[in-house]
């Protein structure tokens, strides 16, 4: 078995995702109570390990980082494999061509959609990009059909994935996402989470009004502005 702890690329993103992981962490975009973290470098996906959030608080060092091969085989790193691996292979091997890094987590602002299982618009001119994030059909956490059905949202959004991320809200669980690299994929779960906090105080603002209104003036503002 090859000693992946020698190659400089593989060190450096385990000490990227604990870092990330703790961004996330402090900035309430995941919780103790779940999230995990992947990205694919060559052969190797580097992972967070099971229970980062309970047992670990995001505190991960990076030798704590999970070292696996594609046939989920711990290569190196301290603890067990992620219970949601399924999803995390299952992006990685079909949309790997198009990303290296997934992410879930339990972000505040956006759980309030999950637990209403609601697709979430964009209203926010650094979300247009994103386009509307699906809910998807209810599967339970960890299993197989939660991954086919995260994947089977992802056709047709490759190019999202390519330039940025897409994502998906797992109804009564959390946010699922692919970006084109980690940075990436972090900076999407914020724009998500904030896109989320938009809308809920957003209603708050307009009372009985929609937030459809304000959405579709953006719509349609944005891409026809032209300079005087």
């Amino acid at each position: 078995m090859k000693d992946v702890t020698k190659n400089p690329e593989v060190q450096h993103m385990r000490a990227e995702i604990a870092r990330i992981g703790r961004f996330l962490f402090d900035r309430q975009l995941t919780d103790a109570a779940g999230g995990n973290i992947s990205a694919r470098v060559d052969d190797v996906v580097c992972m967070s390990p099971s229970y980062s959030g309970s047992k670990r608080q995001w505190q991960l060092e990076p030798d704590d980082v999970l070292v696996v091969d594609f046939d989920r085989n711990i290569l190196a790193g301290d603890g067990k494999i992620s219970r949601e691996t399924h999803v995390h292979f299952k992006l990685h091997e079909t949309f790997g061509e198009y990303g290296t890094a997934v992410i879930h987590a339990h972000a505040r602002n956006l759980l309030v959609f999950a637990t209403a299982a609601r697709s979430m618009p964009p209203v926010l001119e650094a979300t247009r990009k994103f386009g509307v994030t699906p809910c998807i059909e209810y599967a339970p956490a960890h299993s197989p059909k939660l991954a086919d059905n995260i994947a089977e949202t992802m056709y047709g959004r490759e190019h999202r994935i390519s330039k940025h991320a897409a994502g998906v809200i797992a109804p009564w669980h959390g946010l699922f996402l692919m970006g084109k690299d980690l940075d990436a994929a972090f900076d999407a779960v914020e724009r998500f989470d904030t896109n989320a906090y938009c809308i809920i105080m957003g209603q708050m603002l307009l009372a009985n009004h929609s937030i459809e209104q304000p959405r579709e003036m953006m719509e349609t503002v944005i891409p026809n502005y032209t300079e005087d």
